[in-house]
């Protein structure tokens, strides 16, 4: 049940030449995430000076006197410090205490489903669409254009710095051709680039040379570029700034795919978020952390079939504009109720569920279900009638507080689940194999409803389909790492759209098409030539003059000549080898030649 353990998320930094700010684990609960993260303390145990003596249950004897000198106003601290631990434990008490399976608990008030657009593709499903139709949906040959510009334009800065390389602008015919071998590259694993135009090897690949040669392929890795050169000089120079803008390089892309992400296809109710790291280890210019390895994204996924709806890069642990924490702002900031609609489901992980977000998205009329971490702030702690680590296989412990219910139950270890959209317990079971006399054997135990929900849903199908096929490959720049997972996902919610509207058809299946169809080439291979085609033919075109019949046009045999020594003349050749070779009948060099053809 790895799914919703409470593990840490692991920080990333990107890898850039651009200044991009990473967090390591410590990171998490300081500094600007303070309020996210703060454990659940009664503020008059933190500061004492809080409490006012109204407040406080002071008894007689503790009466100050104003004639009391100093020293007598030392003998009231234990007094205090009294009052203070009455007050922890009348707030200990006030706490609610854990029920368990056979309490029941209220429904919670169904959100009714209202979607912006209808849920699926938003395209006609009547209509014919190719793999390369539905690719440049998310690649039109508008972002296409402008990404051969912003390529051009660093090819000729790097020209104008010395690099010599031969360069000639890039069309878009040639730019989807190149995406085309990247995918061909993810999808045929070779240790290095130069392996695909090896040759007279029997490892080689003759397909990638068909498409483009080595040279051009690499000089198009080398500058592609999704921004115009001379921009993001001018942005470099407000480093340090707060108009300094750490995706620069990326933004025009981006913005383009995630618009196009939201507007090709509409989730249904059941969403997902999670968060994403794209290995990186190009260099930044800057000093890494040891936990830098590569750039993290919050992805908001449709839970049915994992198409992505919408996605961020973490640029920095200080970029929280509500004040609530990354955790909270990367949620809120992917839910766009105006784009989604109404009534949906998201389920999460620990690293954002705190209570304040769930109900903040009840609000917003979003249920949401996910695992928590006990000392998240209002999370329900030390409360009576917990688990505890003797607590049998099965048991279930919650607590409601409004809208609100958190669940604990004993797995092979304790799982935290807290929801707005379920009830504690409705009657589900969970099959376990269990070990009993030497023999295994399958039992079932009561397992809450959110708890049940939370793995049915919080499936990362998203990362899954992207690693199947993934064009990551080793790259010096930090941005073009970016580019190629933004490749990942406008292919992968390609294949989703295609599947939806068009039936089963497997990855595979479809990657081939698309690849077939963005380098612009038959699927099918000519036919390997056969015997028929080693006919023997004249060596000089047929004359209908009888004196040269016997003499006209003779060559040496290439059999006789190599194989015995001899200088023997034939008007024969094979049509296919286009080599001289006697056909007599005291000799069939022909026929001994194609022997070994």
């Amino acid at each position: 049940m790895a799914r919703y353990t409470a593990e840490k998320s692991p920080q990333v930094a990107p890898d850039s030449e651009e200044e991009f700010s990473g967090s390591s684990d410590e990171d998490y609960d300081s500094d600007d995430e303070q309020l996210h993260f703060e454990e659940r303390i009664d503020p008059t145990e933190e500061n004492p000076a809080n409490c006012s003596d109204e407040n406080m249950a002071v008894s007689p004897s503790s009466y100050h006197d104003p004639n009391h000198t100093d020293s007598d106003s030392e003998n009231d601290q234990p007094v205090r410090k009294k009052a203070r631990k009455n007050k922890q434990a009348k707030y200990s008490q006030s706490t609610m205490s854990w029920k368990t399976e056979t309490e029941a608990d209220t429904i919670p008030q169904t959100l009714r489903f209202l979607p912006a657009r209808e849920p699926g593709p938003q395209l006609r499903s009547a209509d014919s669409h190719s793999p390369m139709s539905l690719f440049k949906q998310f690649f039109s040959e508008r972002a296409v254009s402008t990404l051969c510009d912003n390529t051009n334009a660093q090819a000729a800065k790097a020209t104008a710095k010395g690099h010599k390389y031969k360069w000639t602008d890039v069309g878009i015919t040639e730019m989807y051709h190149y995406i085309g071998l990247v995918f061909y590259m993810a999808m045929v694993k070779l240790p290095s680039i130069q392996d695909y135009w090896r040759q007279s090897s029997i490892f080689t690949v003759p397909f990638p040379a068909k498409v483009m040669s080595r040279e051009r392929y690499r000089t198009i890795s080398w500058n592609v570029h999704m921004s115009h050169p001379d921009a993001d000089k001018e942005n470099d120079k407000k480093r340090g700034t707060s108009e300094h803008d750490r995706l620069f390089r990326v933004k025009p892309l981006m913005d383009t795919l995630r618009l196009a992400c939201k507007t090709i296809y509409h989730p249904r109710r059941n969403l997902t978020v999670n968060e994403r790291v794209v290995a990186c280890k190009a260099h930044t210019g800057i000093r890494a952390k040891p936990t830098t390895f590569g750039f993290k994204l919050f992805v908001l996924a449709d839970s049915s079939n994992g198409y992505t709806v919408d996605f961020s890069v973490y640029t920095g642990k200080n970029n929280f504009p509500s004040g609530h924490g990354l955790s909270y702002d990367a949620v809120t900031s992917l839910l766009d109720r105006k784009v989604l609609g109404s009534g949906y489901h998201v389920y999460m992980d620990s690293f954002f569920t705190s209570p304040k977000l769930l109900k903040d998205l009840l609000t917003m009329k979003f249920g949401a279900c996910g695992t928590y971490r006990d000392n998240r702030k209002d999370c329900p702690r030390n409360a009576d009638n917990s688990l505890s680590n003797e607590s049998a296989r099965g048991s279930i412990r919650w607590i409601r507080d409004g809208p609100l219910v958190f669940v604990k139950w004993m797995d092979t270890q304790e799982v935290s689940v807290c929801s707005t959209i379920h009830s504690a317990y409705t009657g589900d079971t969970v099959q376990r194999k269990m070990k009993s006399q030497g023999t295994w054997r399958t039992k079932k135990f009561p397992c809450p409803a959110p708890v049940t929900a939370y793995n049915r849903h919080m499936v990362d199908l998203s990362g899954q389909l992207l690693q199947y096929y993934t064009a990551q490959h080793k790259t010096m720049k930090w941005y073009r790492k970016i580019f190629l997972h933004f490749l990942d996902i406008a292919a992968t919610n390609t294949f989703i759209v295609h599947k939806e509207l068009h039936g089963d058809v497997s990855h595979k299946e479809f990657m081939e098409q698309l690849i077939t169809e963005l380098c612009g080439v038959s699927q099918k291979v000519a036919p390997k030539r056969v015997y028929s085609d080693h006919v023997p033919v004249s060596v000089v075109d047929l004359s209908s003059d009888a004196r040269n019949v016997a003499s006209d046009g003779r060559r040496m045999c290439v059999v006789c000549k190599t194989v015995y020594a001899k200088r023997q003349k034939t008007p024969w050749k094979c049509q296919a080898c286009d080599v001289c070779l006697c056909l007599q009948l005291n000799r069939n060099c022909f026929q001994e030649w194609h022997r070994y053809v």
